[in-house]
């Protein structure tokens, strides 16, 4: 009897988790299918308005353009990050040296200093190299990710050290050694980073506020931004219908690497 009171405990939980995980998507898709009045209204199922939504969201708005400014931008920090934070990682771990260790300190340490207290030295440096409109601005500091050093370093302490000494012996160099080598055996590792990348890069608001200036060079983010204050009266179905639309590639990146995702969160080695 305990036995099924616990069973049943354990499902109810599993159920109202669910239900909590899942029904901001379905409000999210609902609304998007509804007019604004029915919105406000507070109509909970769905409508036949996602069509007119569309319309009217493609009709106001360069949707295909912003969306490939905003893939551009996330493939490639994506493709920079993972490469330049990896190599430094590996680095870090793998060739220690007590200069080396205070670096990886100072990195650490910056990675308490806000975004925003960066904003007005990034606009100088940026303004400097008339990269300001231009979407490289958004991408180098995207791609410095300090956080990233982080994970990749704490995967490479489960590297062994053996295979690296034998694959020197054999004379590999230590870029053959990486790349051929520890890339292949850290994939998962990899598939987590990239995941974390590209939500850390297509979410990001602040920096395109900053840098992109005109409509041909916005993203998503900015675009969702301005249908919230384009007019005195908002059209929340339009809002909702773009908000969707924004987080399919997310959506699909994930389930696409939902895997590797959840081996490489919990420090995964392919040996």
């Amino acid at each position: 009897m305990k036995r099924n009171v616990n069973t049943l405990i354990k499902y109810l939980f599993l159920i109202v988790a669910a239900f909590v995980s899942i029904f901001p998507f379905y409000w999210m898709i609902a609304r998007a299918t509804n007019t604004s009045n029915q919105i406000a209204a507070g109509k909970l199922t769905l409508g036949n308005q996602l069509i007119t939504n569309l319309q009217q969201l493609f009709s106001n708005y360069n949707v295909s353009l912003i969306m490939w400014n905003s893939i551009k931008i996330s493939v490639i920090t994506v493709l920079f990050s993972l490469l330049i934070t990896s190599l430094a990682a590996f680095g870090f771990e793998k060739f220690r040296t007590r200069s080396s260790e205070m670096i990886y300190s100072l990195f650490l340490l910056c990675m308490m200093i806000p975004l925003a207290a960066l904003v007005i030295p990034l606009f100088k440096m940026m303004s400097g190299l008339h990269l300001v409109n231009q979407h490289i601005a958004v991408i180098l500091p995207l791609v410095n990710n300090l956080f990233l050093i982080f994970f990749f370093r704490q995967n490479f302490k489960s590297f062994p050290d053996g295979i690296l000494d034998a694959s020197r012996i054999e004379g590999a160099s230590e870029y053959t050694i990486f790349f051929r080598i520890v890339f292949p055996m850290m994939r998962s590792t990899y598939a987590a980073a990239a995941i974390y990348a590209f939500m850390n890069s297509w979410n990001s608001y602040l920096l395109p506020l900053i840098f992109l200036q005109t409509e041909d060079r916005q993203t998503m983010t900015l675009l969702i931004s301005n249908l919230s204050s384009a007019s005195y009266v908002a059209n929340y179905g339009v809002q909702m219908t773009a908000i969707v639309i924004a987080t399919i590639p997310t959506l699909v990146l994930f389930l696409f690497m939902q895997r590797g995702f959840v081996k490489g969160m919990t420090g995964s080695l392919k040996l």
